[in-house]
């Protein structure tokens, strides 16, 4: 029994101990592998084959240090040229804000004489109506509105209809046809006619001996043609005392002007206008001519009226 040999005990294998990141192979491979093999390789290769990297040579490195100069050359040029042209341009803006004033500063006593001399020409026109008018600044007003009687130098305008709307024996042209019929003169033509003497300087007009105010209104009624609710029969005899020549030519020289010579040309409407050297124009009817006086007492509001 002695004699026999034992078999030798067995070893166990003691147990590894686990890494505490096996759980994260993932993020692990990611970390240890953060550049791509593909990468790695293509470097290997290009420093194999001694491309990429720093130049080697003498004259590539010479290049390389002349580029760079080159490159700190041109931004620090430019940076000073900036700080030089800073001041320039700024200098350049103060002048033209300067500039600017100045002229706006211009421009408005400009604009100011022009109100002072157009301020001047209104007094003086008034003065020279005044004395016309006899000194009394009532009959200045009575003028103006047209009721008083006025004469003087100006301009005869005719206006008639077109040879044929008046055709057709001895029947009324206007009781034959409507407004529809373009040889005719509308209430319309007429108002264009006299705002376009207002506006090129008259002094006062009238219409076939109708005296026009700043209240008169030039309608139609049917057939027939009325200022201030009064009939008028053609030919239309437009009267405007001012000055005959500059008057003569402003209105024909006018929008209003050229828009009668169209419906001559273009419809047939008879017209004619002539300087005249003195023209008598009646007082407009049923003008009262009333002047504001300042009153004695001062009304007191109604909510006071009859308290106690």
């Amino acid at each position: 029994m002695c004699g026999m040999l034992q078999p030798p005990p067995v070893r166990s294998t003691p147990a590894r101990a686990s890494r505490p990141d096996a759980s994260m192979s993932l993020l692990t491979n990611v970390m240890d592998h953060s550049l791509d093999d593909g990468y790695a390789e293509a470097a290997e290769r290009k420093k194999a084959a001694g491309v990429g990297g720093l130049p080697k040579t003498l004259r590539a490195k010479l290049g390389l240090a002349g580029g760079l100069v080159l490159a700190a050359l041109v931004v620090t040029l430019g940076a000073a040229q900036a700080r030089v042209a800073a001041p320039v341009v700024a200098k350049e803006r103060e002048e033209l804000i300067d500039r600017i004033d100045k002229e706006t500063s211009a421009a408005d006593r400009l604009e100011k004489s022009v109100d002072d001399l157009r301020d001047d020409v209104e007094q003086r026109q008034r003065d020279a109506l005044r004395q016309s008018g006899g000194g009394d600044p009532k009959d200045l007003v009575g003028i103006l509105a047209g009721a008083v009687e006025v004469h003087g130098p100006g301009v005869k305008l005719v206006v008639n209809d077109a040879k044929e709307a008046s055709s057709g024996g001895d029947a009324d042209p206007r009781g034959t046809s409507g407004f529809s019929d373009t040889g005719r003169v509308r209430d319309r033509d007429m108002q264009r006619v006299v705002n376009g003497l207002w506006e090129s300087g008259a002094e006062a007009v009238s219409i076939n001996g109708q005296r026009l105010t700043a209240l008169s209104a030039i309608r139609a009624a049917g057939d027939a043609i009325l200022v201030d609710n009064k009939p008028l029969v053609p030919p239309y005899t437009v009267l405007a005392v001012g000055d005959g020549d500059t008057l003569s030519a402003r209105f024909q020289d006018s929008a209003d002007g050229l828009y009668l010579d169209a419906l001559e040309e273009n419809y047939g409407i008879r017209t004619g206008i002539s300087v005249q050297r003195d023209l008598r124009l009646p007082a407009a009817p049923s003008v009262m001519v009333r002047t504001a006086r300042p009153s004695s007492e001062t009304a007191q509001p109604e909510t006071e009226k009859g308290t106690s």
